[in-house]
């Protein structure tokens, strides 16, 4: 149960440990300790291709302030000190302003909701009922990139691989963490494709790849796996329009050209 706002127990803060987020109980198939699956999905919140949250199928809104604590808070897996959170979120105010730009924001989150907050006078977390996109995939890369786990039967869905993480906003923070998550979204793409490719899901591989060229045009070892998927498939000419586009692109943006390797694939190919 969370902590109101304005009050702390000294013996739950000695005792107090990280309680599981709720996207780490369904990852692991923990049972809920707390008001059931309602309660679990009640509240979703969305960080890819921008911000926004939903309770009981309800969308809100936030002011920026409020948004951005909320958006911090989803991407930490600890909570974090107040101090600390304030000094990310307003680096150039004075401490004291800080501080008082944090409080006003979390009573306008505690106004819109009471539980996406949890809160003790010294740290605060993101609530344990809401789930995050960004943890979704998350997990499903790590999955794709763990070599002992089974690809699934079913078809990948390949959506939360689909956007970047807040692409309109530029504080430092976010800035560093879309490129830390960008990176993570094009392996476990690549991964996907190289997989499926593998189990014979050609038509799956390639969609695969071609959302890994998609998210980054540049990116020459997703060139190179949509073409060995294409290879796969036995459709050279769509191997090699790939290589001339990329060979292109290369040249046109950076004065390069492509590497060994991706050059050694297209000898195979034409020898």
């Amino acid at each position: 149960m969370s902590i109101p706002l304005q009050q702390e127990f000294p013996e739950e803060r000695r005792d107090r440990h990280r309680r599981p987020r709720s996207w780490e109980r369904e990852a692991f198939h923990e049972p809920l300790r707390h008001e059931g699956e309602a309660q679990r999905s009640s509240v979703s919140l969305r960080l890819m291709n921008g911000f926004s949250i939903v309770i009981q199928g309800r969308p809100i809104d936030l002011p920026m302030s409020a948004q951005r604590l909320v958006a911090f808070l989803a991407l930490q897996d600890r909570p974090m000190l107040r101090t600390y959170i304030s000094g990310t979120l307003w680096p150039d105010s004075h401490e004291r302003h800080a501080a008082a730009n944090l409080r006003s924001a979390i009573w306008r989150v505690h106004q819109a909701c009471p539980t996406l907050i949890d809160a003790t006078r010294s740290r605060l977390e993101l609530g344990g009922c809401v789930t995050v996109d960004v943890a979704r995939m998350m997990n499903q890369a790590t999955r794709l990139l763990d070599p002992r786990s089974n690809l699934p039967a079913e078809p990948v869905d390949l959506h939360p691989f689909a956007a970047d993480l807040l692409p309109d906003w530029y504080d430092e923070w976010a800035v560093l963490e879309r490129e830390r998550l960008r990176q993570v979204r094009l392996h476990g793409l690549e991964a996907l494709c190289r997989r499926l490719t593998l189990a014979g899901r050609l038509g799956e591989a390639i969609q695969a790849g071609l959302a890994a060229v998609a998210a980054e045009p540049l990116r020459e070892s997703a060139r190179r796996i949509l073409m060995q998927a294409h290879l796969a498939e036995g459709n050279w000419g769509e191997a090699l329009r790939q290589y001339t586009s990329f060979r292109r692109l290369l040249f046109d943006e950076l004065g390069m050209d492509p590497s060994w390797q991706m050059d050694d694939l297209v000898r195979t190919l034409r020898a």
